[in-house]
């Protein structure tokens, strides 16, 4: 009884705390209907893409086209007033505002007819587009600086008119003279641009990134820009970003393979240009080191040798990661030039090996120490990497479980039998979800406490054969010293092959929370060889892989550029790109890199808000505040 008491005094406590929000009883009503009205609009779209790699052209026309939703839309609503190349137009003006408009602008064809024209079809495609939204939403979605008049194009009436062709009239002369306006006083290309950006805005209600933001491509740091701008996005962590939230936290051997990636795939940019790390230190002591080498090759040996002797000094310090396969540095017989691993001899190249000790192969010369701390101090405090970091974990998380779907970048690691595969981590045997929920938290704890455990696994997660952002067993020693590509082969854990069963998908999803039924996983992380006849689906659909391939060194093995991943009220459907040229290209022709959209789940009815979960987040505020109103009613709590 005094249990049930302290429960009823709590609830009226919460519900007394909740009443605080309201200054009437009219506004706690109004509050209840417009809740109660928005479950019942349709569930908006979302939009799912992976591994993007750095590739900012391609990320930036896959962004600006919705992977086809745009097109889609303007060919299921003004398909029958235009032409194909018209639709073509008016598909590359959305997506290329600032380009099209400075060229029209530039050749005298930006014609007020042709911006009348133009602008009615936008404003069109976003008034329909609008219907799956509140009016308080679409208004969020507005460029704040023309947001007046965008608001009176989409959803000006005239009450006082009598009759429908009165009210036509009468908008249609309003509309006329505000773009008039417009053009006359110079605002035509501002405005135009405001409303193609409020479509793609609409077009697309959340965004989910599954991974791999980071590496590869020159620019993934212009990437993080677009994300922290969207209205709604969220990170699933790769192995990639993995790697650079670490270095952003200070983990001296992250910090190497992130310097080291960037060496090696050409694209030092993003350091110098992008977040102020200079090289210069690396340079002068790599030009010193190994003068026969070109400079380049010498600051990517540098770099490379003092990755695998920082590594060598985590894996000691933590016997629990079981890496001690990974130390091979001490193996290389210098004299005959020759490496045996896992019993098999291999021919090392002939690099040089002078700032290596034989006695302590794992130690760093006084100037390796001192270009580490330096590389750790620019790390740390370059302003913009930590502001990409910091939204990074804001935004982001090891998974997420999203209206029946499950999105993980890499794996659950998993036995061969299928069963998950324990992992001794901080003193506790973990598998499943324990063990990603563990990995999150300790991503966190690296960043925000900064303490040498924590910072030492985030170098796990990003290499580790069973971590589940990387779930293979990197070969990068071998890579770089062994010419044979034989010793190449990265086993992958168990989960690469288990992902074809759709029992297992049903019981990592189980674990997870999610209905086996109507559940989905959503990975990313590994290329779908389309040449060879591999499919995204797994598990009869009940697992999909959505790897972007945006990154073009994988694009000669998959065939094509990827996939990405539309979800709307009427069901799923995979996009296959084809290789991005230049955006140059892409404005220009108009061309969308995607073939047609491949539909293989089609919901057997219509999904609402209130069928998802922030439908069911929504439908518990207005039990609460339906519940708050009868206690006002009662005299129970006042406003």
């Amino acid at each position: 009884m005094s249990e049930e008491r302290d429960q009823s005094a709590a609830r009226r406590k919460y519900l007394a705390l909740l009443g605080e929000q309201f200054s009437s009883r009219e506004e706690l009503i109004t509050e209840i209907a417009r809740l109660s009205a928005r479950l019942s609009l349709p569930r908006g779209t979302e939009h799912f893409m992976s591994d993007i790699h750095g590739e900012f052209e391609a990320f930036t026309h896959i962004m600006n086209n919705c992977s086809g939703v745009i097109r889609e839309k303007v060919q299921l609503w003004l398909g029958d007033q235009l032409t194909g190349s018209e639709v073509d137009a008016l598909c590359t003006l959305i997506y290329y505002p600032e380009t099209i408009l400075r060229h029209r602008r530039e050749e005298g064809t930006l014609e007020p007819g042709w911006i009348h024209r133009q602008t009615e079809y936008m404003v069109y495609l976003a008034r329909m587009l609008s219907s799956k939204y509140t009016r308080k939403t679409v208004r969020s979605r507005m460029p704040s600086e023309w947001a007046f008049l965008l608001d009176e194009l989409m959803h000006y009436q005239n009450e006082e008119s009598e009759t429908a062709a009165e009210q036509n009239d009468n908008r249609r002369r309003y509309h006329e003279s505000i773009l008039n306006a417009l053009i006359e006083s110079d605002g035509s290309d501002g405005f135009m641009i405001a409303l193609a950006q409020l479509i793609k805005n609409l077009a697309v209600d959340r965004l989910h990134v599954v991974g791999d933001i980071y590496d590869r491509g020159p620019r993934a740091d212009s990437v993080m820009d677009i994300l922290m701008k969207h209205h709604d996005v969220d990170i699933q962590w790769g192995n990639h970003d993995i790697l650079w939230m670490g270095a952003a936290a200070g983990s001296e051997v992250c910090i190497a393979g992130a310097v080291r990636n960037c060496l090696a795939y050409h694209n030092t940019d993003i350091l110098e240009r992008g977040y102020g790390i200079p090289l210069r230190l690396l340079s002068d002591y790599a030009s010193k080191a190994y003068p026969d080498m070109p400079l380049d090759q010498a600051m990517l040996h540098t770099v490379t040798l003092l990755m695998f002797k920082l590594e060598g000094q985590v894996i000691r310090r933590n016997p629990d990661f079981g890496m001690e396969d990974r130390l091979l540095l001490h193996r290389i017989d210098r004299e005959k030039g020759e490496i045996t691993i896992e019993g098999e001899t291999w021919a090392v190249r002939p690099l040089p090996l002078t700032e290596v000790n034989p006695a302590d192969p794992y130690a760093l010369t006084e100037e390796e120490e001192a270009l580490v701390k330096r590389f750790r101090h620019t790390f740390t405090h370059s302003q913009r990497l930590q502001e990409h970091a910091r939204f990074l974990y804001r935004r982001g998380s090891m998974y997420l479980s999203c209206n029946d779907n499950l999105l993980f970048h890499g794996c659950v690691p998993l036995r061969a039998d299928g069963s998950f595969l324990p992992k001794r981590m901080g003193g506790e045997t973990l598998e499943g979800k324990r063990l990603m929920d563990y990995a999150d938290q300790m991503a966190r704890r690296a960043f925000f406490s900064r303490d040498w455990k924590a910072l030492d696994f985030m170098w796990y997660l990003w290499g580790g054969a069973d971590s589940p952002v990387c779930g293979r067993q990197l070969k990068t020693f071998a890579r770089y010293f062994i010419a044979d590509e034989a010793a190449w082969k990265e086993p992958r854990n168990d989960y690469y092959v288990c992902y074809n069963d759709e029992a297992v998908c049903r019981r990592i999803l189980a674990a997870f929370g999610l209905s086996g039924e109507n559940g989905r996983i959503i990975n990313g992380h590994t290329p779908i060889r389309v040449i060879r006849g591999e499919s995204p689906l797994k598990a009869g659909g009940r697992l999909i892989v959505i790897d972007g391939g945006f990154c073009r060194a994988y694009q000669k093995t998959t065939g094509i550029a990827g996939y990405t991943l539309i979800a709307n009220s009427h069901g799923m459907r995979l996009m296959s790109h084809q290789p991005f040229t230049t955006l140059k290209d892409a404005r220009e022709t108009g061309r969308d890199i995607h073939s047609q959209p491949f539909e293989f789940a089609t919901y057997p009815s219509r999904v609402y808000i209130r069928d998802t979960d922030y439908g069911r987040e929504l439908q518990e505020r207005v039990a609460d505040l339906k519940e708050l109103l009868q206690a006002i009613r009662r005299g129970e709590i006042s406003l």
